[in-house]
């Protein structure tokens, strides 16, 4: 596909017609889109296979920018447009396609430099904003003109996180990263808080995001009713760190089994020893990670923690407390423990936000963190979309469930038995 669209480029620079050139770029492009969709789905296009993995459901239309080079006298390469080509991207059933010779960061770019004008028209830009209007040559915008492409975006934006999800989704990562606006004068910290799935063919999916005052109870219940009703279902896990305000909204909303993230737990272990102990904590602990059945993760945590309870009472009592919420993930498939056990699926993205949102500083609105996270969040919705991006491979779904009430008799008999230091 690569040699292909280079040759499309030659012919870009070299044709006089533009008529014919864009006829010819929408036809190699339609080809394209379908040898893709035809590898995702498993038959092509009418086709009645018993191998194929989804149906198509129409289309949705994108125009497309075509840009050539133009080499100057100096040597250099100038860009100007071949003209814009309407395309057809088809849509699935199940899951979502992107064409992969489109550049997927163009959203998240525009998103950008719409909240960067909209700060400095404002007249609430920071000093490295200023800096950034003038590198980035936006002098002399307008309202109407920052309007119309903040609109451009928000459509986009909205659609994609208010598009309809068709599980089931039996792994789904939960976080928020704080991030600053400006709030009747005065600047606040709001949350941004962002739901990660693994969808039935193994690929991670952006199953919402929402902006919000604070990590409340209230607010996450209400993120993930929202969830439900576009369609979020089958949950058999959810990750995320130790928020009461999570915990709670999943037991209220999916009442499903939920994973304290190990990595924020041994974070939190070691704050209760000496920094030269810190790393013997954690050695201590994972030992119990690192066990093959869930029967002998248990019995290890419930070993560790006996023998730390005489130096470090308070780090054994709360290893007695979250025993059965840090090794959930041990009561599921043990192909995938490694994805699990932590928050690290989500993390990716959560960088990628900070990298992005860091660029601004302060916001103008939340309007604006919505719509610059949302376009970050879609693009890397997309590139897991892409053909042969599988994050992990899935029993079935009757597999997973049975795993999962083997784990419920099995977390039964060990509640029973009593916590650690108790029941010997």
């Amino acid at each position: 596909m690569t040699d292909m669209m280079m040759d499309l480029q030659g012919l870009v620079e070299k044709a006089p017609d533009a008529d014919v050139l864009r006829e010819m770029i929408g036809f190699a492009a339609r080809r394209l889109m379908e040898l893709e969709v035809g590898a995702i789905t498993g038959a092509a296009w009418g086709e009645k296979s018993g191998a194929r993995f989804v149906q198509r459901n129409g289309y949705r239309e994108r125009d497309w920018e075509v840009r050539r080079g133009r080499k100057r006298s100096s040597g250099s390469f100038s860009r100007r447009t071949a003209g814009t080509v309407a395309l057809r991207i088809p849509k699935l059933r199940k899951g979502s396609y992107f064409p992969g010779f489109l550049d997927p960061r163009r959203a998240a770019e525009k998103a950008l430099t719409a909240v960067i004008q909209e700060a400095y028209i404002q007249g609430i830009s920071t000093r490295s904003v200023d800096s950034l209007v003038r590198a980035l040559g936006l002098g002399g915008i307008s309202k109407s003109q920052v309007s119309r492409l903040c609109a451009e975006i928000d459509e986009r934006v909205t659609a994609f996180l208010e598009r309809p999800l068709e599980g089931p989704y039996p792994y789904v990562w939960i976080d928020a990263t704080y991030l600053k606006v400006h709030r009747h004068g005065r600047v606040v910290s709001v949350a941004a808080i962002l739901a990660i799935g693994i969808n039935r063919y193994g690929q991670r999916e952006v199953l919402g995001l929402d902006v919000g005052p604070s990590e409340a109870s209230a607010f996450w219940t209400e993120f993930l009713r929202k969830l439900v009703r576009r369609g979020m279902s089958g949950v058999e896990l959810v990750i995320s760190d130790a928020h009461e305000g999570i915990k709670a909204a999943v037991s209220r909303v999916l009442s499903t089994s939920w994973q304290h993230c190990r990595v924020h737990f041994l974070r939190n272990a070691q704050a209760h020893g000496s920094r030269s102990g810190r790393r013997l904590i954690s050695a201590f602990i994972g030992t119990a990670f690192a066990q093959e059945t869930p029967e002998a993760a248990h019995q290890e945590w419930r070993r560790v923690s006996d023998h730390l309870r005489y130096k470090l009472p308070k780090l054994s009592q709360r290893m007695d407390e979250s025993e059965m919420d840090v090794l959930a993930y041990k009561r599921f498939p043990a192909a995938h423990w490694p994805k699990l056990g932590s928050t690290n699926p989500i993390e990716r993205p959560n960088a990628e936000i900070k990298r992005r949102t860091d660029v601004v500083g302060v916001f103008p609105n939340e309007a604006a963190i919505l719509r610059l996270v949302g376009a970050v969040l879609m693009e890397q919705h997309n590139d897991w979309a892409a053909p042969g991006r599988r994050y992990m491979t899935l029993d079935t779904d009757a597999a997973i469930g049975d795993h999962r009430r083997a784990g419920r008799a099995f977390s039964r008999e060990l509640v029973s038995s009593g916590p650690a230091g108790n029941a010997r």
